[in-house]
């Protein structure tokens, strides 16, 4: 079964500097329909404003993975870590017992576009931990390319969850495919351009809930960037 949650149907919040989407209830966006997805908690989709970000803040007992699309994000935490990600880098922050961040826009003069999401821990109270790695274009071309998993498999970062996030880029005749191994579920997010997921049509912004469904296909893809969550069943 897959159940496409639409582009326009996400919470909504522009303050100016920040225009954020919210594929599930975050910050002042409530839906009891949507609290996440298996352990899937946040899946947000930020543009944020030259020079502009967010201010040193805390977080605890979440896996917290950034996706860059666009700009420069500048990166500090209390564990030392200092980095700036450009488009095709991923980064994990593994909050555990507690760390504080702050993420800026590094450019004085473009937008930053970005992908938040936060994944439930397996455990509580672990010791923070940071990974950053570059993940190239001709990596994710036509291919589902694995970029979290629990072990580090394949040069990805390392998630404290049994869960798998790939990322790919898909157009014209490109097909991609993927099996879920039984009791699996997955989350697909159209971050730009359309695709379309056995037989439904997604555009940028939409997601999709896939549960009961042993291969996916994806094709007809229109300069798609994606991300693909596999997930414990829901």
């Amino acid at each position: 079964m897959i159940t496409v949650r639409p582009s326009d149907e996400r919470g909504h919040a522009n303050h100016g500097w920040l225009d954020a989407h919210h594929t599930f209830s975050f910050a002042n966006y409530r839906d009891p329909a949507f609290m996440g997805f298996s352990e899937l908690r946040v899946l947000n989709q930020d543009r944020i404003a030259a020079g502009q970000g967010f201010g040193t803040h805390g977080h605890q007992d979440m896996e917290i993975v950034t996706y860059v699309l666009d700009g420069v994000l500048e990166h500090k935490d209390s564990m030392g870590t200092g980095s700036q990600m450009v488009p095709g880098e991923v980064q994990l922050m593994s909050a555990g017992s507690g760390v504080t961040h702050s993420e800026f826009n590094a450019s004085p003069d473009r937008e930053l576009h970005l992908m938040q999401m936060w994944v439930m821990p397996a455990e509580r109270g672990t010791k923070p931990r940071y990974e950053q790695s570059e993940f190239p274009e001709s990596g994710r071309r036509g291919a589902l390319k694995l970029v979290v998993s629990p072990n580090g498999d394949d040069g990805s970062l390392t998630i404290g969850q049994d869960a798998r996030l790939y990322a790919a880029l898909v157009d014209g005749d490109e097909v991609v495919t993927h099996t879920l191994p039984a009791k699996r579920s997955a989350w697909l997010h159209v971050a730009r351009g359309s695709v379309e997921l056995n037989g439904h049509h997604l555009g940028p912004g939409d997601g999709a809930a896939i549960q009961d469904e042993q291969q996916l296909t994806l094709k007809n893809g229109d300069a798609a960037e994606l991300v693909l969550w596999d997930l414990p069943e829901h």
